[in-house]
């Protein structure tokens, strides 16, 4: 429900009590509804750098963090003010729900905002599998609608806050947690994200665990396409690192923004431990009915000179196996799209993502949605698609259970948010880490098909582990 006020900046004693006369009218609500309300308050503000926010707030509280540098865009998620959590093969309507039921309950100050992130939005990740074991990190999936929302877009910034009220509410004591609260976040905006000397860099050792057999699995997944059980497979391969001082995941996330500013660095926290990285692939982005979502699949490294990465990026485009290989990721996803009654529109040929250390083939795929179409329909349709799980996907899953014998828990599994007018944001976790204390532990993955030779599978994953390696220490 939206509910016009006059404030959007809160400058003075004014604005305070303009805040404490909203939360008023929000609480008269509840009491005449007879249910609990949700007040949510947007709030312009100076440019602030949301990771600094959620560094120096945030610190031991779940949280949501996702920028796009070279699109100027970041936003940080802390302090859940409603959440769930939940398993299985309903997950995915379990989670539409709860969305809807949330949004339902909202009472806002601002009219709903075209930008990304700028309304109030429901946070969330999805674990890979739909089932976890007892000692995983992270539920199949968690969603949260957070207390602080703060978020920059280029040279403006935005804080929305989330306050659930009800008949007992006690609104001057609410009012002042709230100002005392966005008076620390404006003082951080004048603060630019202070890099500490690398911890791990100071230490006299730090060791690394790279064991898990990858090319003996793809060797053997091999045998298995060529005897046509199954067309693709993607497996990953983990690196276990321990330190003698626990990771720092907010000076990681910054390491990472400045290497990699053309991805989606993101960060989702538990509150003990931390799955962090920097994502090239786009699950799906939805603005006003608009749809697109990434085909990202055949890889090959850049080239250290420029006539080098000309001649590899030449040779990835003309490779008939990694064109066949991004071809059944394509084909997956307009299927997917076609099945829910949709146009897929998209190019004959992809087209080149180059990245700092590696390139892909890429082909964005858009079309328009229907108002009756959930975005958790398009996740849940979508997930996984063959760039991180194979073809079928049912049998591809079946063999990644068989040949990795660690957790994927939210590695390259769907990370995002929803608004209450069908926006949403979703990415792939890939190039990912999780910290826990002294231990990351480093996630990277290759698409076996016909014609994968190992060496070079285990040379593109090694590449991939070493780029997120750099980022953490």
């Amino acid at each position: 429900m939206l509910c016009q006020s006059p404030f959007s900046q809160l400058n003075s004693s004014q604005d305070c009590q303009k805040l404490y006369q909203f939360l008023e009218f929000c609480k008269a609500q509840s009491i005449a509804a007879g249910q609990a309300k949700i007040a949510s308050i947007a709030l312009e503000t100076a440019a602030v750098d949301p990771l600094t926010v959620l560094h120096r707030l945030a610190a031991g509280q779940p949280h949501f963090y996702i920028e796009n540098r070279d699109s100027g865009e970041a936003v940080a998620a802390f302090e859940p003010v409603l959440s769930k959590q939940t398993s299985g093969s309903q997950r995915f309507v379990e989670a539409q729900q709860f969305t809807q039921d949330c949004f339902a309950q909202l009472l806002s100050n601002a009219p709903r905002a075209e930008q990304a992130w700028a309304s109030p939005c429901i946070f969330s990740s999805f674990s890979f599998f739909e089932q976890a074991s007892s000692a995983a990190p992270f539920a199949p999936a968690t969603l949260f609608l957070p207390r602080w929302q703060v978020t920059k877009q280029q040279n403006s910034g935005r804080v929305t806050v989330n306050w659930l009220i009800d008949s007992t509410a006690k609104i001057s004591e609410i009012t002042q947690t709230i100002w005392q609260q966005l008076q620390k976040i404006q003082r951080i905006s004048a603060e630019h994200f202070y890099l500490v000397e690398s911890q791990i860099g100071q230490l006299n050792r730090w060791k690394i665990i790279d064991g898990h057999h990858f090319p003996a699995a793809v060797i053997s997944a091999l045998e298995s396409i060529q005897s046509q059980a199954y067309q693709k497979l993607v497996l990953a391969h983990v690196m276990d690192v321990y330190s003698e001082l626990p990771f720092q995941w907010s000076q990681s996330l910054h390491h990472l923004r400045q290497l990699h500013p053309d991805c989606a660095v993101f960060s989702v926290g538990n509150g003990r431990q931390s799955f962090i990285g920097a994502s090239p692939e786009r699950l799906l982005s939805i603005r006003q009915r608009h749809l697109i979502t990434d085909a990202l699949a055949g890889s090959a490294s850049r080239g250290r000179t420029v006539t080098e990465d000309d001649q590899l990026a030449k040779r990835l485009i003309q490779s008939e196996k990694e064109q066949r290989e991004h071809r059944l990721v394509v084909e997956f996803i307009a299927q997917e799209l076609l099945e829910l009654g949709l146009c897929p529109r998209y190019a004959n040929r992809p087209s080149l993502r180059q990245l700092a250390n590696i390139q892909h083939l890429h082909t964005p795929i858009q079309t328009r949605l229907p108002a009756a179409l959930h975005p958790m329909q398009l996740v849940a349709a979508l997930h996984p698609t063959p760039a991180v799980a194979g073809m079928p996907r049912q049998t591809a899953c079946e063999q990644i259970l068989r040949y990795e014998q660690f957790d994927r828990s939210l590695y390259a599994a769907p990370l995002g948010w929803v608004d209450a007018a069908g926006n949403a944001e979703f990415i792939v976790g890939i190039r990912s880490a999780l910290l826990d204390g002294c231990h990351a532990r480093l996630y990277a993955g290759a698409g076996i098909v016909a014609g994968s030779d190992p060496d070079h599978e285990f040379a593109e994953v090694k590449l991939k582990l070493q780029a997120l390696l750099r980022g953490l220490i």
